[in-house]
C-alpha cells in the first residue's frame, strides 16, 4: 500500500511539470492535460517518493515534478515491481509497461548535479480504467484481473533492409505468426547488421519492457556481418541451447545447410532470446519447432509455473 504525495503534468512537451491538487486519468491515453499522454505504453510515469527525498538529502533542491514524473508514490518500490504489474488508486487501474527508460537528452537535473533518478528509478504505465486521482489517495498493487498475455518483440537484421534497399519479409511473418498464437507483440526493429546496436536493443528490452520472448531473424550465418549470435551471447545471463539444437536437428531434414546456423537460444532476466534465420521460409520452418513448447518455459520465467514433473 502507497499514498499519492504529488501529481504533475506539463501542457508541452519539453516543459518542467508542475504540481495539481488532482487529475483526470483516461482508458488508454494518460493524464488528461498531460503533453505524453497519447496511444503508447508510457502513458503515466511514476517514481517512489522515498527516491526522491534520498536524492534531495544529497543537497539537491528539487520540486515535484521535476524528474518528469507523473505520480509521486510513497510505500512503493516500483523499481521493484515486474512489467505487467497492475497499481489501483481508486477507480484507476494502472498497468506497469516499462522499467526504467534511456536519457537520450540529459534533464536540467542532470546538468546541473550530474544525475537523474528517472532512468533507474522511475517506471512506466498505461491506463486501463480511468478516474480521477487525488494527492492524499491510497494505492496498492492488486492481482491481475485477466490473465496475462506472453508479450514479444521481433529484430530484423538487414543491412539491405535498414537501408530500404529490400523489403522485410520475415519481421512481418514472425509478427503475424505469434499473434496468431495469442502473443501480444510490443516492439517490431529492423536493425542493420552488428554487434552494437543489436546488444544496445536486446539489453534495452529485456531491462526496460521485458517481454517474455524476443525472435531475431537474419544474421546467423558465416559472412563477416553476421554477428547475430555474438551479439546475443554477450548479453545472455544463462544459455539455452536446446532450442537452437532442435531448430538445427529438424532443419537438416529440409537441408543439410542447415548445419551451417550459427542460431544461439539465451535468457537475459525474465526474457527468452532466440536467433531465426533470415528467409521467411526456414523463419516458418523454426518456429515449427519450438512455438507448442516454449510457453511452459516461459511460464517458469514468469514465475507462473512451478512444477515441471512429468506424470
Amino acid at each position: 500500500m502507497g499514498t499519492v504525495t504529488a501529481i504533475c503534468i506539463s501542457k508541452q512537451r519539453g516543459t518542467p511539470k508542475q504540481p495539481v491538487s488532482s487529475a483526470q486519468f483516461v482508458p488508454d491515453y494518460g493524464i488528461q492535460g498531460d503533453a505524453h499522454a497519447g496511444n503508447w505504453h508510457r502513458q503515466v510515469s511514476l517514481l517512489q517518493q522515498e527516491k526522491i527525498d534520498a536524492f534531495r538529502e544529497r543537497g539537491v533542491a528539487v520540486a515535484a515534478g521535476a524528474f518528469g514524473e507523473n505520480l509521486a508514490v510513497t510505500g512503493i518500490d516500483f523499481r521493484a515491481l515486474p512489467v505487467g504489474t497492475q497499481l489501483q488508486c481508486g477507480e484507476v487501474l494502472l498497468e506497469i509497461t516499462q522499467i526504467g527508460k534511456e536519457c537520450h537528452t540529459h534533464c536540467a537535473i542532470y546538468q546541473r548535479v550530474g544525475d537523474c533518478i528517472m532512468p533507474r528509478e522511475g517506471v512506466f504505465a498505461r491506463v486501463l480504467c480511468g478516474g480521477t486521482i487525488h494527492v492524499g489517495d491510497d494505492m496498492q498493487c492488486i492481482a491481475r484481473t485477466q490473465p496475462f498475455a506472453f508479450q514479444a518483440a521481433v529484430i530484423t537484421l538487414s543491412d539491405a533492409g535498414a537501408a530500404g534497399a529490400r523489403e522485410d519479409k520475415s519481421g512481418p511473418m514472425i509478427v503475424q505468426r505469434l499473434r496468431e498464437s495469442g502473443y501480444a507483440v510490443i516492439e517490431q526493429l529492423l536493425l542493420p547488421d552488428g554487434r552494437e546496436r543489436l546488444e544496445h536493443e536486446l539489453i534495452r528490452l529485456c531491462d526496460q519492457r521485458q517481454p517474455d520472448l524476443i525472435l531475431t531473424t537474419g544474421g546467423t550465418g558465416f559472412s563477416q556481418r553476421d554477428v547475430t549470435p555474438e551479439a546475443t551471447l554477450a548479453v545472455a545471463d544463462r544459455q539455452v541451447p536446446g532450442i537452437a539444437e532442435a531448430m538445427r536437428a529438424a532443419s537438416m531434414q529440409i537441408t543439410k545447410r542447415a548445419m551451417l546456423s550459427r542460431a544461439v537460444s539465451v535468457i537475459r532476466g525474465r526474457t527468452l532470446i532466440i536467433n531465426l534465420p533470415g528467409s521467411p521460409k526456414a523463419c516458418m520452418e523454426t518456429m515449427d519447432v519450438f512455438m507448442d513448447t516454449i510457453p511452459h518455459g516461459l511460464g517458469l520465467l514468469r514465475g507462473m509455473v512451478h512444477d515441471c514433473a512429468r506424470a
